[in-house]
């Protein structure tokens, strides 16, 4: 899947960083998730993927970075409205659930929708608030 949306997403015109890992051998996702989310909370790139066995555990790891918005995505409607509700920055594919087709679809969505703003904005400005009071800048 990961050279698949690689693939997806460059020829979508963005460019691409791949974190890893390169072989089929077990890892420990949070260091993935840890080393992407980093580098779009610190606006090296707009935005991040992350693939594991469900999403989840991506998920949960990428969102304990500091600016970090990531969603488990499983369908078209919460690719959407992930970006244009919660202006997420990271989405998080199964690797084990998704079809190709699916996550293509996801990936496309995803991508290409903007943020509505709105009382959107004033909700992750008080999101932002909670996470400076755990996270001092």
């Amino acid at each position: 899947m990961k050279n698949r949306l690689y693939q997806l997403i460059e020829s979508l015109g963005h460019e691409v960083q791949d974190f890893g890992p390169d072989s089929t051998d077990s890892v420990d996702y949070p260091d993935y998730a840890f080393q992407v989310s980093n580098s779009v909370a610190q606006e090296e790139f707009d935005r991040g993927v992350l693939i594991c066995g469900t999403g989840i555990g991506m998920c949960i790891a990428a969102n304990k970075v500091p600016g970090v918005r990531a969603a488990n995505c499983n369908d078209s409607v919460t690719a959407e409205y992930s970006r244009l509700h919660n202006d997420t920055n990271v989405v998080c594919l199964s690797a084990d659930q998704l079809s190709d087709q699916l996550a293509d679809q996801i990936i496309k969505i995803w991508l290409k929708t903007g943020f509505e703003n709105g009382r959107h904005a004033r909700r992750l400005d008080k999101i932002s608030e909670i996470e400076g009071q755990f996270h001092p800048q």
